[in-house]
């Protein structure tokens, strides 16, 4: 396995390599595929990483836990309580179920380098 020349030449190689596809929306394999490069390290390996780290992040949120991934943010299953609402087609009043959903609060220091 050959080492990059820095680690600078091997983030442009990256973020190269996404922009080449000229994609707006990326993708957990494209940023695995990323970082594959950057680390020298097979696209498989990196995408098993993934595939059990959203597995855990998933299992945690659903026992009641907060993630907080550094850097990036804290992820929080909440609760919404059912609550009357409206078909907007005919503008009869439906009753919405309770349900949960997932919340994200951006990190400090994500928000500030957008």
């Amino acid at each position: 396995m050959a080492a990059p020349k820095s680690k600078s030449t091997a983030v442009k190689a990256a973020i190269k390599s996404t922009q080449a596809a000229k994609v707006t929306t990326i993708t957990l394999k494209q940023i695995g595929a990323d970082l594959a490069i950057l680390h020298d390290l097979p696209k498989k390996t990196v995408e098993l990483l993934f595939d059990d780290m959203v597995e855990i992040v998933g299992k945690n949120l659903k026992k009641g836990s907060k993630v907080r991934i550094s850097g990036l943010g804290i992820f929080q299953a909440k609760k919404r309580a059912s609550r009357q609402g409206r078909n907007p087609a005919t503008g009869e009043a439906i009753k919405i179920k309770a349900s949960k959903s997932v919340a994200f609060k951006v990190a400090r220091d994500l928000k500030e380098s957008l």
